[in-house]
């Protein structure tokens, strides 16, 4: 079990550590000589059930709270430290508030220097503390008056401590391993030490981690957990662990960093969070405010953006996005607290829905419906209204890192389909993939109607045709599924339905007639686009499309820019070609323009092109014939 205190300065939090445990809890020269708790302190002990405790001793003054909150993350049991004599103090409500923010259900309060008071102080301070904790989730909390110096009443609440051990439930250690830094020091003979509170997963010796936000990679050497040397570490437990990694040093790990599983690195500015502004404060919370988000043992400065409205009163709950300076790591669930920007006061704080907020479309329907999902409690609850509004379907290992749940471990409801993808698998609702298949045949279907003198789109006039939402890569797995099917065919590069020809317009089939004459006559040597257009008096622009539609549909090859040949020319050529190789073992090009009796640049630019459509393999100064090649299928002379 983990302890934290909690309470407002001088009430002698550290007095009763020591009383329970026989151990001091400041440590530093500055603390011990100003006599206040400046930074966290830690204890182990035995309450008497041969298991250590943890005990977190926090700071109470009121400069020192994000201090306090570094240590409070993770703690399963809060000791609420209130002086008899000073009764409810404001470090008190805000350490209060702060427990109540993180999700600590369960406490104590020990009511301190009662010996200082008569019977009647102590109880109307017992009312006063009973009314503080009423409207929260800590009413009814057990309250111990007891006197730390002299120890009466200490023993009854070490046995009310025990008695709270004994009902920690052994937090899961499904998850990948994630830890807060909350400190690092260095150890002679050691190295580099960090310690935290293990918030999911497991860890052992000679695993490798990562240190987020850098990315470096480490190793660890050794592991402390439960006030001793172990192999292995786990979640809910204080763990100190000797890492080691390439020219690592102290300057590289700040309170706050996170120690995780590689699979778990993904630093984030943007979280969507459910936010609850605490019923003391004095204004509503608007849009935009600057504040201090407390995060783990981080302390980072971000602003608020509300997303059902500009304001939120106190007391009221909403959704919002937090938009931070510096990165940061989180899953769903994690607890955060949020203080003005100053750092002076405590907001209110809530629970982080998506960690990978979009900086987008964040405030529409289907967005705010997938935040409302996310307030359930986790994946399989969530994944419906996820998948509804997920355009580009999701990505598993964004989900894996999201509620740091191990795909292995995933129950998919029925309905969902997964994907593969050249950038990976991506997971959408059954009816929204068949939705994208129509919708991609009826855009093929529209594109021949508008225009069908063209065979067909390529892949990405397709995509920004039918489909523009879609990434590329979810595009492509769309079309490759209808290429394998047979409901869309590929002529080249040009995508088209199966039944789809393409249709000359009664003016270009007039000018094809004319034009087709003057190709045929041209031999291996046709003219150019410029040429006759001149010959026909027709423009040159539209001379070039007409050729190009009817290389489009396979009549015309273009070999050079504007000098198209008939097919019937190619494949004569092919023919020409297959008798040289024939004759001498290969294709030279000095042979070749011998052959066809024609220029050199142009007799080059034939076997270029042939290079280029796959008929022909340059090897040095000569060619031959791929014979997988459809112009090799031209029967041999």
């Amino acid at each position: 079990m983990i302890v934290g205190t909690a309470g407002h300065i001088d009430h002698g939090k550290t007095a009763l550590l020591k009383a329970l445990t026989g151990q001091e809890g400041d440590r530093r020269p500055a603390e011990r000589e100003r006599g206040i708790t400046i930074d966290l302190g830690y204890v182990h002990a035995d309450l008497g059930d041969g298991q250590p405790t943890a005990f977190i001793d926090v700071p109470g003054h009121e400069r020192f709270v994000h201090n306090m909150l570094a240590g409070a993350c993770g703690i399963d049991l809060l000791l609420l430290v209130v002086a008899a004599d000073d009764g409810v103090m404001p470090q008190t409500r805000e350490h209060l508030a702060i427990a109540e923010l993180l999700g600590i259900r369960r406490a104590l309060v020990a009511l301190t220097k009662a010996d200082r008071v008569d019977a009647r102080r102590i109880e109307q301070v017992r009312a006063e503390i009973s009314a503080l904790l009423a409207p929260g989730l800590l009413a009814g909390t057990e309250l111990f008056p007891v006197d730390s110096l002299s120890g009466k009443s200490i023993d009854t609440l070490r046995q009310a401590l025990l008695a709270e051990s004994a009902r920690v439930e052994r937090r899961s250690i499904d998850g990948h391993f994630r830890l807060p830094i909350d400190r690092a020091f260095g150890v002679t003979g050691a190295g580099v030490v960090v310690t935290g509170t293990a918030f999911a997963g497991q860890v052992n010796v000679g695993d490798e981690l990562v240190l987020s936000p850098s990315g470096r990679t480490v190793r660890v050497r050794g592991l402390h957990a439960r006030n001793q040397q172990v192999d292995e570490a786990c979640a809910g437990q204080r763990v100190a662990l000797n890492i080691t990694g390439e020219r690592l040093t102290l300057e590289h790990l700040h309170r706050g960093d996170w120690l995780l599983a590689p699979a778990l690195l993904a630093p984030t500015t943007r979280l969507d969070i459910d936010l609850r502004l605490l019923p003391g404060e004095p204004h509503e919370l608007a849009h935009w405010t600057p504040v201090h988000v407390h995060l783990g043992a981080q302390d980072v400065t971000g602003r608020v953006a509300l997303l059902e409205g500009n304001s939120l009163a106190p007391g009221r709950r909403t959704l919002a996005q937090l938009l931070l300076n510096a990165p940061t790591h989180a899953v769903h669930g994690d607890r955060l607290v949020l203080r003005d920007q100053s750092a002076q006061r405590t907001l209110g704080g809530g629970r982080v829905l998506d960690p990978f907020a979009p900086a987008r479309n964040r405030r529409t329907p289907e967005r705010l419906a997938q935040l409302e999902a996310l307030r359930g409690d986790g994946l399989e609850a969530a994944l419906p209204a996820l998948l509804s509004a997920a355009h580009n379907g999701l990505d598993p290992q964004r989900l894996e890192c999201q509620f740091n749940r191990p795909r292995a471990g995933w129950t998919l409801p029925g309905g969902v389909v997964e994907i593969s993808t050249r950038l990976g698998p991506r997971l959408f609702a059954e009816q929204r993939w068949q939705a994208l298949e129509q919708q991609l045949v009826d855009g093929l279907a529209r594109f021949h109607a508008e225009l069908p003198d063209e065979l067909g789109p390529d892949r990405d006039r397709l995509r920004r045709y039918a489909l523009s939402e879609l990434e590329r890569p979810v595009f492509i797995a769309l079309l490759e599924q209808h290429l394998a099917s047979g409901a869309v065919q590929a002529s080249g590069p040009w995508l088209h339905l199966p039944d789809h020809r393409v249709q000359l317009s009664t003016e270009d089939e007039a000018l094809r007639q004319r034009v087709w004459p003057l190709l045929e006559a041209g031999g291996f040597d046709p003219p150019w686009v410029r040429d006759l257009a001149r010959e026909l008096t027709v423009e040159e622009g539209a001379m070039r499309l007409l050729e190009r539609k009817l290389a489009r549909l396979g009549l015309l090859h273009q070999v050079v820019k504007d000098l198209f040949y008939p097919d019937t020319t190619i494949r004569q050529l092919a023919t020409l070609a297959r008798q040289l190789q024939d004759e001498h073992g290969s294709i030279k090009a000095a042979d070749w323009r011998d052959h066809i009796a024609i220029g050199r640049k142009r007799s080059i630019q034939l076997l270029e092109y042939f290079d280029r459509i796959g008929f022909t393999r340059r090897i040095g100064d000569q060619r031959k014939i791929r014979e997988d090649s459809a112009l090799a299928q031209v029967p041999k002379p």
